[in-house]
């Protein structure tokens, strides 16, 4: 009896990736929410947070009461036993101090978390912008391939017809050639695009599918002015101001730490010779004779000093940043532009023109080979233009921590 073919369990997923256009097509909120939550960088930052709040609870805590036996005399008949409790109270607002500086250190925690979430979604912004690239880059690819087997056949025809020399054919099967090795280029590109998503925390299996969007619309570029007024709310600036919180209050705790804390102690002592029982009360104070925390204080003074001048330092290399992020993306927008109202459609009126007056006996091949080389040409650097656009943008909202506009209608 012949055993009936069955397919495997893996048939699906495996004719789902021979045929990319039956996959789920990947948009920009898909691949943002996937590295959400599969970014193991982004779970650091979690984890960090968490951290702060345990080391905040562990702040506020009290110091533990001691508990102490001392024995005078090892005979039982005159042995004097002394048991007591020790309680240290904190003086000069040392607790304080010490949960101000943890509670500020977690409100830092949460911030580099926030912030590190923006930086996320601005890298898997300029990833996935660089994978529509990479796709049309291939497409373009693709037809450059075309177009020059279209060239080749014509200059085969005329070579069988005797119009032309060998010379031509040989040149159109290279530039055909060419165009094969270009569009191996894009293929390659186009998986490190998605290589590129998959290192973000997207997975592979969405990684692998098609990205959907067009890489040609772009947001209109923000003004200045609303760049400077976003500049105070960015992340770099939030956590070094809250740098200088966190140093005040451990300044104030080191300012504390010059004022002794009280120990009380209270007990029972059993003189066993007597045949009775005392109570003991003490209190003791340290001497701040020696060591009064000077240094430590001037240290924490110092560190608050340094905090300050590192904000001073972040505000102006963000200005910077923002400022360099904004002009690139009006250049490349501008360019992008350009190029696709002007540049592109002359040079492909002249390939359209130069190869029909091959076919036609009018142009030589070297004359198509030129005007197909400036279209493909062209056709790189607008794609060029728009991810280096796209990319300027995704930069903004990391530095700012948010994206700067959600307006995609102007293209």
């Amino acid at each position: 009896m012949r055993t009936p073919f069955r397919f495997p369990r893996t048939w699906p997923a495996l004719c789902l990736a021979l045929t990319p256009g039956l996959a789920a097509a990947l948009t920009l909120t898909e691949a943002q929410a996937l590295a959400l939550t599969h970014n193991p960088s982004l779970a650091q930052a979690r984890l960090a947070l968490q951290a702060q709040q345990a080391a905040e609870r562990q702040a506020g805590a009290r110091p533990n009461p001691e508990l102490g036996l001392q024995v005078e005399d090892i005979r039982a008949a005159t042995r004097t036993s002394t048991v007591q409790l020790a309680q240290t109270f904190e003086l000069g607002g040392k607790r304080e101090a010490r949960v101000a500086a943890a509670a500020l250190a977690r409100e830092q925690a949460s911030v580099a978390l926030a912030g590190r979430e923006a930086e996320l979604q601005a890298e898997v912004a300029a990833a996935f912008h660089g994978l529509l690239g990479a796709q049309a880059q291939r497409q373009q690819a693709e037809v450059t391939r075309d177009l020059g087997r279209r060239a080749r056949a014509a200059a085969q025809l005329r070579l069988q017809a005797g119009k032309v020399p060998p010379l031509e054919a040989a040149r159109a099967a290279v530039a055909e050639a060419s165009a094969q090795a270009d569009l191996a280029q894009a293929e390659r590109e186009l998986h490190l695009a998605q290589a590129r998503l998959i290192a973000l925390g997207i997975p592979e299996t969405q990684a692998a599918s098609s990205a959907q969007g067009d890489v040609a619309v772009l947001p209109p570029v923000p003004d200045e002015r609303r760049l400077a007024e976003r500049l105070a709310d960015a992340p770099a600036v939030r956590l070094a101001r809250l740098e200088i919180a966190r140093h005040q209050a451990l300044s104030a705790g080191e300012r504390a730490r010059r004022v002794p804390d009280l120990t009380v102690t209270v007990g029972a002592k059993r003189d066993a010779e007597l045949g009775r029982t005392q109570a003991v009360i003490g209190l003791s104070l340290p001497l701040p004779v020696n060591d009064r925390n000077t240094g430590a204080l001037l240290e924490a003074l110092r560190r608050e000093d340094q905090a300050r001048e590192a904000l001073t330092a972040t505000q102006r290399q963000l200005q910077l940043d923002v400022a360099e992020a904004r002009s690139q993306w009006q250049l490349s927008r501008d360019q992008a532009q350009l190029l696709g109202d002007e540049a592109l459609p002359a040079a492909q009126t002249a390939y359209d023109t130069a190869l029909r007056g091959f076919e036609l006996g009018k142009f030589s091949f070297l004359d198509v080979l030129d005007a197909q080389r400036t279209l493909a040409q062209l056709r790189r650097e607008r794609l060029q233009h728009l991810t280096q656009a796209h990319r300027a943008a995704a930069t903004l909202a990391r530095l700012l921590g948010r994206p700067v506009t959600l307006d995609t209608s102007e293209s």
